[in-house]
Formats: structure tokens, sequence, C-alpha cells
């Protein structure tokens, strides 16, 4: 069974007035979204009940945190294969590595991301200082 929401009541204030969307009527009166998700379009999990809901919640909820576990996983030895990989091919010769330049090139990007960071940020700068001032 649908209940319609009332309509929000109109209060008059010094205050930028807005305006509530409600998203049902305006699903309904636009063709374009029934072109895109068809006119049975809507919330599919209000047809079942409550406990229902709560096992479907949980067991997606098991199975996505099993499938992000396991795409970790499958990345982390990626990243150490790749390591194990480039630290054989230094030790036997076929890469070397100029490691002056790679720390130039890491402090420089560390300015860099400072600097956009207080671009960014400036007040957090401040709370930082005032925060070790404190401290001291």
């Amino acid at each position: 069974m649908m209940t319609r929401n009332p309509r929000p009541t109109e209060h008059n204030s010094d205050d930028d007035s807005y305006e509530v969307l409600d998203l049902t009527e305006y699903a309904r009166k636009h063709h374009c979204w029934n072109c895109i998700f068809g006119h049975s379009s809507g919330p599919i999990v209000e047809n079942y009940s409550v406990a229902t809901q709560i096992v479907l919640g949980v067991v997606i909820g098991w199975w996505v945190g099993f499938l992000f576990q396991e795409v970790g996983k499958l990345a982390a030895t990626a990243v150490r294969g790749d390591f194990l990989l480039l630290q054989i091919a230094s030790q036997s010769g076929n890469v070397q590595v100029d490691w002056k330049r790679a720390e130039k090139d890491v402090n420089k990007a560390k300015r860099q991301i400072k600097k956009r960071a207080n671009k960014a940020a400036p007040e957090i700068n401040v709370i930082s200082e005032e925060s070790t001032e404190f401290i001291k």
C-alpha cells in the first residue's frame, strides 16, 4: 500500500526560502525517468518483510565485504610481487635506480602537495600551528 506524503507547508521568514522536491512525483511526471528505468521502477525491497530485508542486507553486506577482502588480497599480492621482481632485477643488475634523483623527485612531490594543501585549506595550517603551540 502506497501512502502519499502531505505537501510541505509554506513558511514565511526573512531567510532564503527553498523548495522541497518530491522525487517520487518528479519521477512520475518526467518521461525520461520511465524510459531509463521502466514504469515499474521503485523500491523493490518494500515488497518484502522486515526480516527478509534484514537478512538480505546481512547477506549482501557479507558478500561485499568478502569481495573487497579478496580484491585487497589480490592487490597486495600484485604489489608485493612487483616489488619482489624489481628487487631481483636490481640485484641482478638489470635495473639500476638513481636514488639521488628518486629522493629529489619525492621531495619535489612533497613540496607540491604541501603547497596545494595550503591553498586548498589554509585553516588547517592555523589549527595545526595552534595545536603545536599548545603542546609546547
